[in-house]
């Protein structure tokens, strides 16, 4: 699914970095999953940690945990529908508390949350269900939370060329929840503007004023 642009020559280095990132993201989809070498391979883990794979309940683990990993690590494919800006809207469009699921790069533990977006349309508007799709689409591989909030607006910002595009995600990790320092109920907060939003301060006022409303 061929979503973003090619960078003009002149977009600085980070910008030409990010939008890889997004790309090869955008097509990992299509290298195969092997659920059998994986499920012999969790076996094989789940036995080192001597956990008894000869009871009842623990017997399909291996094959219950490849499952679920490949379930958080597949992207779901989507058509990232715009539509002609003819009524010339201008004002904010905020789109608020989208689930979002990944998976931590450095646990390969899960992290759960929200995700929050606005856009100041140009010329296309985007269907508004893609929102909470591409949140979900670029979610699914092992990633940092900051690096998914920056890839969601870039991505929003090259296919729609908006005046402006701000994403907000709030997520509890498991990483940190449920082991080290276990601080139970903490959410990490991160944040991505990019045109009006990030130039104009009222305009990213008033997207972050949205959001608590």
């Amino acid at each position: 699914m061929a979503l973003l642009p090619q960078p003009s020559a002149d977009a600085p280095a980070d910008v030409f970095a990010l939008r890889g990132a997004v790309r090869a993201r955008l097509t990992a989809a299509d290298s195969p999953i092997d659920l059998e070498r994986a499920t012999i391979a969790a076996q094989s883990f789940l036995d080192a940690l001597g956990v008894d794979l000869d009871l009842p309940g623990t017997a399909d683990s291996p094959g219950r945990m490849t499952r679920a990993y490949a379930e958080l690590l597949t992207p779901q494919p989507f058509e990232l529908t715009t539509f002609p800006n003819d009524e010339a809207y201008d004002e904010m469009v905020v789109v608020q508390s989208m689930p979002v699921r990944s998976v931590c790069e450095h646990h390969l533990l899960p992290f759960v949350g929200v995700a929050h977006v606005a856009y100041i349309p140009a010329d296309r508007i985007l269907g508004l269900s893609k929102f909470a799709r591409v949140v979900d689409h670029l979610a699914r591989r092992p990633q940092v939370q900051e690096r998914l909030t920056q890839q969601v607006a870039r991505l929003l910002d090259d296919r729609l060329s908006p005046k402006g595009v701000g994403v907000v995600i709030e997520a509890e990790h498991s990483c940190m929840t449920l082991r080290g320092v276990a601080a139970k109920g903490s959410v990490t907060r991160t944040s991505a503007v990019l045109g009006l939003l990030r130039d104009d301060a009222a305009t990213r006022a008033e997207f972050f004023a949205a959001l608590s409303a």
